[in-house]
């Protein structure tokens, strides 16, 4: 497999993946930068804007893992077809988000098959930076650092606290071998596995 990472002109981190076998195997290839707008080791992250592109979700078990099921966001803390601040509903009674405990799941974004589209947005008003996240794949796998819990610094010594930053990942649905309703992982021999996220950056005024 190759993973090709590119920096654009146009203020992008381009991804792109491709995987061949000589045997029948699965693959499943994503990105898990971690992400604070407001920069790294600033606050946490429950203010941050997000929109996904996305009517259901795959609801997981207590350990995370997805049950094969598919539910509809709506009425429920994990629509975010309207932009909401993270910290809003993060800490909603809904058993499935305290599994996380937070967001960790996967959406089932709004597409056809190898189309890319954006799948997510995120606006931070106090910087005024955005995140635009499009994808050839057909989840979104979103995090919002329930497990960070201080011991890990980053650059210039910064610590990573609780909920200090967020990960947008791109990929085909978790488990998704043991779900034969979910699309496809499987590659075989003359295959070519192909897969693009871009993570697109930019500026835009705050209404606040």
């Amino acid at each position: 497999m190759t993973a090709v990472y590119v920096v654009t002109d146009q203020n992008e981190l381009l991804l792109q993946f491709t995987a061949t076998t000589d045997k029948d195997t699965v693959v499943n290839l994503t990105h898990h930068s971690y992400f604070n707008l407001a920069g790294q080791g600033n606050s946490n992250i429950l203010g941050h804007i997000v929109f996904i592109n996305a009517d259901q979700t795959t609801p997981v078990d207590s350990v995370l893992i997805p049950t094969g099921k598919f539910a509809d966001v709506a009425g429920t803390p994990f629509d975010f077809r309207t932009p909401t601040a993270i910290g809003e509903r993060i800490n909603d009674p809904d058993t499935v988000l305290q599994y996380g405990p937070g967001y960790d799941h996967n959406w089932v974004l709004n597409k056809a098959p190898g189309e890319e589209v954006m799948a997510a947005r995120v606006f931070e008003p106090t910087s005024g930076r955005v995140l635009e996240v499009y994808t050839t794949e057909p989840g979104l796998q979103f995090y919002t650092g329930n497990f960070l819990d201080g011991t890990i610094k980053g650059k210039n010594g910064k610590v990573y606290q609780y909920r200090g930053a967020f990960c947008m990942e791109p990929q085909h649905f978790p488990d998704s071998p043991n779900h034969p309703n979910f699309p496809s992982v499987e590659l075989k021999p003359g295959e070519t596995y192909r897969s693009s996220i871009i993570y697109r950056f930019s500026v835009e005024q705050s209404n606040h």
